[in-house]
């Protein structure tokens, strides 16, 4: 019965999310995130020493089992493009920040937000709705599969090993 509880809890909390991810805070992707925010921000930097964008996002699909290249770039062009709507913890969001195309790239983690490595705040969580990012929005990529989500997204203290 407690683990059918936690289980209902699990997916009602991956619908409805709060601060840096889920609302339970315990998938293996929202622990990640979680222990990178208010690393410092590093050009090229891939490990918790410091950050880039893409080697923030990198390093988290990492630690779940998925390689990404180090460059915004190259991680466009990965995954399936959805629309802003359809976005659900884990896609990629992608912005302009530097009017030459794809510059920067962060991970949706629900209710509107994203962790990324500012190069002025490192890693963070922001708004997509925040004016800045709103005039630079490229689109959103979707790296996971669906079982793959699923599985990452399920995981929690109990089962950290199972991969």
């Amino acid at each position: 019965m407690k683990k059918k509880l936690a289980a209902a809890v699990l997916s009602f909390s991956i619908i409805f999310t709060i601060g840096a991810g889920s609302a339970s805070a315990d998938s293996k992707m929202d622990k990640v995130i979680d222990k990178t925010i208010g690393t410092k921000y590093v050009s090229g930097g891939i490990s918790t020493n410091g950050f880039d964008c893409s080697g923030f996002t990198m390093y988290v699909f990492d630690k779940i089992g998925i390689n990404l290249p180090h460059q915004s770039g190259s991680q466009y062009q990965m995954g399936t493009a959805i629309s802003q709507d359809d976005l659900r913890s884990g896609d990629l969001v992608f912005f302009n920040t530097s009017g030459k195309g794809v510059s920067h790239v962060g991970i949706y983690v629900g209710e509107g937000k994203f962790a990324h490595a500012s190069s002025s705040r490192g890693v963070t969580i922001s708004s997509l709705s925040d004016s800045y990012y709103v005039k630079r929005y490229i689109g959103a990529k979707r790296i996971m599969s669906t079982d793959a989500y699923h599985s990452v997204a399920s995981e929690t203290e109990d089962n950290d090993d199972v991969q």
